[in-house]
């Protein structure tokens, strides 16, 4: 039977480097790409990070019962959302997935799949470290959104809060301040969870 393994974290903890070098790594893994209403940033692939799509085609698949489970923050630029559908991505018969996301949404899955498909993979980094690495990303935009960079990052002290991942069952951290280090860590827990 596959697993579903999630990679989250805090912004600019590293999430998206770890989760890309484990899909070149493990060809094996199957992804589960999420959807989203927030424009498409640069460098973004419709179909590759997310499925890029308007509140029309959001509304249409929660009407077909096909949302799995759903996120919508008010941002600076306007009201995102995020979501999760079950759209045929998925088979745990057959296949074990590597995701990327957030708390909510991982605990949202393991409701949906059951706790025993789901395996959790949080990555820690120092704040001061993930500000400048967010400042660093944010300057290299076209239309940079300073104010939005500044709530995703105040925003994540609430939603990854200690007690909130107690509560999510979050007990193994993988420190991202080598990442050699830290994918071997990853690397060695999955073998572990998948035997």
């Amino acid at each position: 039977m596959g697993k579903i393994y999630y990679v989250m974290g805090k912004s600019s903890s590293g999430k998206d480097t770890i989760y890309k070098h484990l899909m070149k790594r493990h060809p094996r893994f199957r992804t589960i790409v999420p959807y989203t209403t927030r424009p498409i940033r640069e460098g973004e692939r419709d179909g590759v990070e997310y499925f890029f799509v308007d509140k029309e085609r959001f509304r249409e698949m929660r009407e077909e019962e096909k949302v799995i489970e759903t996120r919508s923050y008010n941002t600076k630029c306007g009201i995102w959302t995020y979501f999760t559908a079950d759209d045929g991505q998925i088979d745990l018969g057959k296949y074990d997935y590597l995701v990327i996301g957030t708390l909510v949404s991982y605990q949202a899955l393991k409701e949906y799949f059951g706790t025993e498909r789901l395996v959790p993979v949080y990555i820690e980094v120092e704040d001061g470290i993930r500000l400048t690495r967010a400042l660093d990303r944010e300057k290299c935009q076209e239309k940079p959104l300073y104010a939005e960079m500044c709530r995703r990052f105040l925003a994540d002290e609430e939603d990854f809060s200690e007690e909130n991942l107690k509560k999510a069952g979050i007990k193994k951290r993988f420190e991202n301040i080598q990442l050699e280090d830290c994918l071997n860590e990853i690397e060695q827990y999955i073998r572990q969870e998948t035997f």
